[in-house]
């Protein structure tokens, strides 16, 4: 291994390449629900997030005016319903038998319900 000169060292130090810079970026639909993080140039809508945030990577925001705001998350509830038109159809005395449409049925289904 050869000695280097001071202009030697200076002349590779000044042909290193700049680092490109790194960003973190929330891209988001038009109604501001998340997408995907990145830290690469998608098209799309997006927001420049901290490196927290970015490692977090959490849904449950929104993008409203061009800032991240957390939101509470859904508590969703389902449970069987009686209904008409739609549905499994089972015994009136137990849901838990399915019967034919040809007997005495009542038809159930899962409803869903959010709170926010």
């Amino acid at each position: 291994m050869s000695d280097m000169t001071e202009e030697e060292f200076w002349a590779i130090l000044k042909d290193i390449p700049e680092p490109k810079p790194i960003f973190y970026r929330l891209y988001h639909n038009d109604d501001g629900s998340p997408i995907i993080y990145s830290m690469e140039v998608l098209p799309g809508n997006y927001i420049e997030v901290d490196p927290s945030t970015y490692a977090l990577a959490p849904f449950n925001v929104r993008v409203i005016n061009d800032k991240l705001t957390y939101i509470k998350p859904a508590i969703t509830v389902k449970k069987l319903q009686p209904n008409d038109r739609n549905g499994t159809t089972c015994d009136p005395r137990d849901v838990c038998v399915v019967v034919g449409t040809d007997q005495t049925h009542i038809k159930w289904s899962m409803v869903q319900n959010e709170t926010h």
